[in-house]
């Protein structure tokens, strides 16, 4: 079972860009692939502050 719940990765979205996000497959983090952005989850919480995010490179 994912950390998030699919109700509310249908209602989140970047932070930065307001595109859709997804669950990373470790299912520890949302990707943005519009800002290749990855924001956390700790403890079942989604850390959605673009200071916080990590960057990707895919």
């Amino acid at each position: 079972m994912a950390a998030v719940s699919e109700e509310l990765l249908d209602i989140l979205a970047c932070p930065k860009c307001k595109g859709d996000i997804y669950l990373n497959e470790s299912e520890n983090g949302l990707i943005c692939d519009n800002c290749k952005l990855l924001y956390r989850i700790e403890d079942d919480i989604p850390i959605m502050l673009i200071d916080e995010a990590v960057k990707i490179d895919e």
